[in-house]
């Protein structure tokens, strides 16, 4: 059962458990995009070359619509590698489709000089998998289709010495293909693993397990950068009286009061919110695509009511609070800092309102 457990996450899932997998499948599809726009553009160049060599070189003729065609497609394949973006689904099938369309030439190369062994297939058989960050089961069955069309072509049309000579070729090289394939996917992969821990471990805060202020800001900056948004609430709150709770218990049950309020802040946001510990005992919680008030007021009382109820020190009987101003976003910020200020002066007015404990900003 082992085995056949590791050769399932190899061909599924490149050597990773399925759950981890699906975290870096975006990771896989932005880098399979960003290397096939370069290959798109060199394969412009490559066949700009060889159509304009056939032109000028009679040998190279009997191959020219094929340079032709070839060079159509990967102009207007790589232009929509401008126009797509990074993780779309589309892109992923136009490069399965490219690789298709490089064994076809194949094919013809090879059709055109039938008294020849292939030698453009079988290079395209072993290159175009180590080019393909996916499920290896994918590139297995593409190239088992293809080694299967070009072996029906070619017994039409070549020598069935030559044609004998091809199908070992292709049934030996085949599987290789499939293994670089496995391989390649299974690096590439545990590279992003090893990636994603480090930047996981640079962005996280040690003492409540939530962003850091570095990986906050990024995190905001890039939403606010997304022209197709224009509406979010930022909350920003500290504890009140931690000076006095630093003095009295130590510091030690002030890391655990900030420890304690951030366990809060990770079990209550659970969706698409942007959530961290800003700084000292300042927090912040961003709500992406929304600019209702009263939702603010609803996630501010939330917040409140959970470290009341949850963040306790030594003395039950004191209670910790916390102050929270709030600013909305409506598209006319350009970095988190105007925000920033904007909520960091309604926490001020909040402190002053032992009533509602939180602030809306308004000049």
């Amino acid at each position: 059962m082992k085995v056949l457990r590791l050769i399932r996450n190899y061909f599924f899932y490149c050597g990773i458990e399925r759950e981890e997998y699906r975290e870096l499948k975006r990771d896989a599809y932005i880098s399979n995009f960003k290397l096939w726009r370069a290959l798109h553009i060199m394969l412009v160049v490559v066949f700009a070359t060889l159509f304009i060599s056939s032109l000028l070189n009679g040998l190279m003729s009997v191959n020219r619509l094929f340079y032709l065609a070839a060079l159509l497609y990967s102009v207007g394949a790589a232009l929509c590698f401008f126009i797509l973006k990074k993780d779309s689904l589309i892109a992923q099938f136009l490069i399965y489709l490219t690789i298709s369309l490089l064994f076809l030439l194949g094919c013809f190369v090879t059709a055109n000089k039938p008294e020849l062994p292939a030698t453009a297939f079988i290079v395209f058989i072993l290159i175009a998998p180590m080019f393909m960050i996916d499920k290896p089961y994918f590139m297995a069955i593409e190239l088992s289709v293809a080694a299967i069309v070009f072996l029906v072509w070619m017994y039409q049309v070549k020598p069935f010495e030559i044609w004998r000579i091809d199908l070992i070729n292709v049934l030996m090289f085949t599987p290789v293909g499939v293994v670089l394939n496995v391989l390649a996917n299974s690096i590439r992969i545990k590279e992003f693993v090893l990636t994603r821990q480090i930047n996981i471990q640079k962005d996280t805060d040690e003492l409540t397990g939530l962003k850091n202020k570095s990986a906050l800001t990024r995190a905001i900056n890039r939403f606010l950068s997304d022209d197709s948004t224009d509406k979010g609430i930022m909350f920003l709150f500290d504890i009140d009286r931690f000076k006095a709770i630093n003095d009295t218990y130590g510091h030690d049950v002030g890391d655990d009061v900030i420890s304690q309020l951030g366990r809060q802040l990770g079990g209550l946001f659970t969706a698409d919110e942007i959530v961290g510990r800003f700084g000292g005992d300042e927090f912040i919680v961003f709500l992406k695509n929304t600019d209702d008030r009263e939702k603010a007021c609803s996630v501010a009382r939330d917040i409140l009511r959970v470290t009341e109820e949850n963040v306790t020190l030594p003395d039950r009987a004191q209670k910790v609070d916390v102050s929270i101003g709030i600013a909305i976003y409506s598209g006319s910020e350009t970095d988190y800092s105007k925000i920033f200020r904007k909520a960091d002066k309604a926490m001020y007015r909040a402190k002053a309102d032992p009533e509602n404990k939180y602030c809306i900003f308004s000049e």
